[in-house]
Parts: C-alpha cells; sequence; structure tokens
C-alpha cells in the first residue's frame, strides 16, 4: 500500500513536498516514482528513484526544480518540489515498481498510491 501527502494550493515560485510512504510487502519494492495527471491529459513520468543504490531519474520538464529522495527505514519518498509553474498544477500519484531496472512508464508499475493535488496559481 502506498500513501502519498503533502498536496496543496501554491503560488507559481512556490515550493511543495509530496510525501509517499509505502506499507506492506514493502520488500519486494525496488523501484519508487512520482507520476501526474493534468485534466484532460495522459499521466506523464515526473520521477523516480532505485532503493538499493538511491539513483534518481526526472522528467525532463522538472529536472533542477523538483529533487527526489528516500528514507529507505521509512519506506518512504520525497518529492521536493522547487519554483513550481501553473503547468506543474496535476493530480501526482506515487508508484512503485517490484523491477530493479527504472522505468518511465505508467503499465511498468506495479503499485500506486491515490493521487494528491497540486495546483500553482500565477
Amino acid at each position: 500500500q502506498l500513501q502519498a501527502s503533502g498536496g496543496g494550493l501554491v503560488q507559481a515560485g512556490g515550493s511543495l513536498r509530496l510525501s509517499c510512504a509505502a506499507s506492506g510487502r514493502t520488500f519486494s519494492i525496488q523501484n519508487m516514482g512520482w507520476f501526474r495527471q493534468a485534466p484532460g491529459k495522459e499521466r506523464e513520468f515526473v520521477a523516480a528513484i532505485t532503493s538499493t543504490d538511491s539513483k534518481t531519474s526526472y522528467a525532463d520538464s522538472v529536472k533542477g526544480r523538483f529533487t527526489l529522495s528516500g528514507d529507505n527505514a521509512k519506506n518512504t519518498v520525497y518529492l521536493q518540489m522547487d519554483s513550481l509553474k501553473p503547468e506543474d498544477t496535476a493530480v501526482y500519484y506515487c508508484a512503485a515498481r517490484r523491477s530493479s531496472s527504472a522505468s518511465y512508464y505508467v503499465w511498468h508499475y506495479d503499485y500506486w498510491g491515490q493521487g494528491t493535488q497540486v495546483t500553482v496559481s500565477s
């Protein structure tokens, strides 16, 4: 089970931190990531981190602004979002994958949390 939290309303240029806590069969999780879905658009990759070596990957649209980190002891990942833009407005979903290889694709992820709304006003 994945529990996401931390969304909200922020002005452009502001910051938010999302958290995603995993519970249950956490030993099977090798990768955790964040995706987002804006109204009328497909769900898209935002960032991912591997549990073995904490290697991160980011979508080009968020590189340099978002930082993903993990706390293995707490089975939790954090998405620090800085310099937010109105186009970052979306429902953000955390996801987990049993495979050790990184992936940008929605269908490669095995577990999904509930979404958390992020709204950036201009």
